[in-house]
């Protein structure tokens, strides 16, 4: 039996809104602590300062959702630059959605959200990264028009790497 989806309010988050601000570092603490996230919770002061640090940087924008007025889902985005087709793109690096809310089609509801900013910004594409593990999220992505990216199927899928500082 399917559950049935809540009301839920999607809307762009303001850095300078308090419950905006709270929710942020309350859901990117939520996805820390995921396995998904790497399973540790965020510093105190990561939680606390999150929104403020990310009102400094002028192509960040976040989406969030609400049902019945408390935070259950976070989309964190920057804008990025495709020099192939010189314009802009937005990197989503975070999607979260509390647990009791997964497979309610809040993920999608967001990446909507987030869609439709880029197309107001004229963007040219929208990307993420997921991990192989992550059935569930590569699902949801692909129902979104998510795949792979690779420029030549000879010289294989693109691969994200990091190098920490």
């Amino acid at each position: 039996m399917d559950r049935e989806a809540p009301e839920v309010l999607v809307l762009q988050a303001s850095y300078s809104n308090p419950l905006h601000a709270r929710s942020l570092g309350f859901l990117l603490d939520h996805y820390a602590r995921d396995a998904m996230g790497g399973g540790h919770g965020l510093p105190a002061d990561v939680r606390e300062n999150l929104a403020q640090e990310l009102s400094k940087r002028a192509h960040a924008f976040s989406v969030l959702a609400f049902v019945a007025g408390e935070p259950v889902g976070l989309v964190n985005c920057f804008e990025g630059f495709s020099t192939f087709v010189c314009r802009p793109l937005v990197n989503i690096h975070d999607v979260v959605v509390l647990d009791g809310f997964r497979g309610l089609g809040i993920a999608q509801k967001m990446l909507a959200e987030v869609e439709k900013i880029a197309r107001q910004r004229g963007c040219c594409k929208l990307t993420l990264e997921v991990l192989e593990g992550n059935v569930g999220a590569q699902a949801a992505y692909r129902k979104m028009g998510f795949a792979g990216y690779e420029l030549d199927p000879q010289m294989g899928r693109a691969m994200f790497w990091q190098k920490g500082l």
